[in-house]
């Protein structure tokens, strides 16, 4: 017990620890750790260790752990062994037809259900939707901004976001995880720009430097001109102005545009902060939401995602194998043979470097390049992207040409990736990289890959995001659950439907490449099931090949349909899968679908709420596209409304007007 005690509380003293060491951040704000403080960390350090108690890593004893497995040591063994309130936390039982009112909204006020009612009723009124926009900047003019922010913290704001700053939230967060609900945070801000802007700004920042002349298909001594499929897909990745504003048609989505190296560093520490709030105000158990758009310059994204479309179709060259390279399994002697064919001289130092730095193990090849040569700083993506001319022999680079400063922007961008990385690992806290479109999205999967390579060795801290309504989901996912099975690292994955389905269609059209999105809602859902289906299997299978194995993949289900949540319950349930093994969870959005959300939590099941803060009148885009988004899906909002109006009569009737939530539940 005295052990637990120094566990816990060295694990508060370690945040202390972090929280101090960033003037005038969130740590100094709520602790204003100072360097006495630091001399007791070092006092409790040093009895910690004469105790054989280790603090690294470590969760608060009421929080649950993360989905992969911690290493093993003494203490832990006792906090996993277990603690007795989680082995007879308060459950409920789940009716899986989500019509149960009460289970929905026990947690809520009356007034916060008679709010959720009236605000899903004006989401239903098309007019008011379709002219949300011109409506809040009206309300503004006339009410002044101080009114108008009270108005909406009363309403629409109130319903979609859970407070201003990392304090504001605290009580927004207490309240759902007493009722089985944990967090993600995500700071919402969002510019408010014209059309024209974002076309302005997007062009200026996907366009290289380096040259005007238009994209080459041919490469590396490859005719690849004539291959019509490639060719398609080379020109996806090029930046068109009438899709240079990435907002229009998304509305699940929030879209950063570059405006710099120094707005990349100030989102880079508003992610910061963020983790910092998910390890203080939700002890550990939550998520943070990044989107690699707003650390870099999405040229480089760009540039990044036709490399990996050039290094396939190279691969193809040599050995006939078509599709990504980890597919083909090719042993390395194999591929030194299709180029000794091609009449590449592989003697030679330059081509014996290259063969040797490819990632490759007794399955075959995984990448052609050493990918994890980008942690190294000093190395050019010139230098580091290059293959034999198939004509000439000569070293080629496949990335098109930088300019000496966007080498530079490069490097900052993976600085940044590492440090809200470094950071999460560092704090116990998980983060999830939201998907792009699909022209940045190549790019954002190797890189988040590379990062879980890096940061997934003990636990999954980074997690992916899989859009199920393109075609190509489950082989993406296949692939990179094999390369985490073949590298042996954590996988951690989010799946949702999609958020950009309107956009990539019209863009796939307009620039005759393939609609990479499925034909419809059925197929979308088919995709989804068979994702969960495969990840499922897998953590079924691991599990019975021993603690070695075990937790080694988890998988966020976030969705706000409900079969598909009912799916991947009968599936747990086929599978042996239970809350317990912490590697099945769920998430909704705050304010949507608590009819979902909270008797999940409360039957025992991991869910969470994902959980925008930020100013009011700094959200208002993030709001709009709450707006837009019921709009879109009415025959939900139809039945969240007729819940809440038998939960109000149940009220009525009941005499429970006054109602006061008082949750004793304990979130898995």
């Amino acid at each position: 017990m005295a052990k637990q005690i120094l566990v816990l509380s060295s694990r508060r003293l370690l945040l202390l620890k972090h929280h101090s060491g960033r003037p005038g951040h969130l740590g100094e704000q709520l602790v204003g750790a100072n360097q006495q403080q630091l001399r007791v960390i070092s006092t409790w350090n040093q009895l910690c260790q004469q105790l054989g108690v280790t603090t690294a890593g470590r969760r608060f004893k009421s929080a649950a752990p993360p989905l992969a497995a911690e290493t093993a040591d003494p203490c832990q063994l006792e906090l996993e062994d277990l603690p007795i309130e989680v082995i007879n936390r308060k459950k409920d039982v789940l009716d899986l037809s989500f019509e149960d009112h009460s289970a929905a909204f026990k947690s809520k006020t009356t007034w916060e259900v008679l709010r959720a009612l009236m605000v899903f009723q004006v989401c239903g009124i098309n007019v008011v939707v379709d002219n949300n926009e011109k409506l809040m900047k009206l309300g503004q003019t006339v009410l002044g901004k101080k009114l108008f922010a009270l108005l909406m913290k009363q309403t629409f704001y109130g319903q979609f976001v859970a407070g201003e700053d990392t304090v504001g939230i605290a009580p927004v967060i207490d309240g759902m995880r007493s009722f089985g609900v944990k967090s993600i945070l995500d700071y919402s801000v969002e510019e408010d720009i014209t059309q024209e802007e974002a076309e302005e700004r997007e062009m200026d920042s996907c366009v290289s430097h380096a040259s005007i002349e238009e994209n080459e298909a041919n490469f590396a001594g490859i005719r690849a001109r004539g291959d019509k499929e490639f060719a398609e897909e080379i020109q996806r990745y090029q930046a068109h102005k009438e899709f240079g504003d990435r907002r229009v048609g998304v509305t699940g989505a929030r879209t950063f545009f570059y405006q710099g190296e120094a707005t990349c560093e100030r989102n880079t520490d508003i992610f910061l902060r963020c983790i910092e709030t998910v390890a203080t105000t939700t002890h550990t158990t939550g998520f943070a939401a990044i989107k690699l758009t707003a650390l870099g310059r999405p040229q480089l994204l760009l540039q990044l995602s036709e490399v990996i479309a050039r290094a396939r179709k190279y691969h193809q060259e040599v050995t006939g194998a078509k599709g990504p390279v980890i597919e083909g399994h090719t042993d390395p002697e194999t591929f030194e043979q299709g180029l000794k064919e091609a009449g590449v001289e592989v003697e030679k130092p330059a081509v014996q470097d290259w063969l040797e730095h490819m990632t490759y193990d007794k399955k075959g090849l995984i990448n052609l390049f050493d990918w994890g040569g980008l942690l190294d700083i000093n190395i050019l993506l010139q230098d580091m992207f290059k293959v034999p001319n198939l004509k000439t022999g000569r070293m080629e680079p496949l990335i098109s040409a930088l300019t000496d400063e966007e080498e530079e922007q490069f490097k900052n961008m993976l600085r940044r990736m590492h440090t809200v990385f470094q950071r999460a690992k560092d704090l116990d806290v998980r983060v999830m990289v939201d998907a792009e479109q699909t022209y940045f999205q190549p790019a954002i999967s190797r890189l988040t890959l590379e990062m879980m390579k890096k940061y997934n060795t003990d636990k999954a801290i980074v997690f992916n995001t899989y859009q199920c309504y393109l075609k190509e989901a489950h082989r993406n996912l296949m692939d990179d659950l094999e390369q985490a099975n073949r590298q042996d690292f954590f996988f951690g994955a989010k799946l949702v439907r999609g958020a950009y389905m309107e956009q990539e269609r019209s863009r796939a059209e307009a620039l005759k490449y393939a609609d990479p999105i499925n034909e419809d809602f059925e197929a979308t859902s088919a995709m989804y099931h068979k994702c969960l289906t495969e990840c499922m299997s897998r953590i079924r299978d691991m599990k019975q090949q021993g603690e070695a194995k075990e937790k080694r993949v988890g998988i966020m289900v976030a969705s706000h349909n409900e079969d598909t949540i009912r799916f991947a319950i009968k599936m747990m349930e086929e599978l042996n899968i239970k809350p317990e093994d912490k590697v099945i969870c769920f998430g909704q959005l705050l304010g949507m679908c608590d009819q979902l959300s909270f008797p999940l939590g409360q039957a025992g099941y991991s869910v969470y709420k994902y959980v925008p803060y930020g100013p009011v009148n700094e959200v208002l885009p993030y709001l709009s596209r709450r707006a837009h988004e019921n709009k879109g899906i009415l025959v939900k909002l139809e039945k969240e409304k007729k819940l809440l109006r038998r939960e109000l009569k149940d009220r009525l009737l009941g005499g429970k007007l006054l109602h006061r939530p008082k949750g004793d539940y304990l979130p898995i």
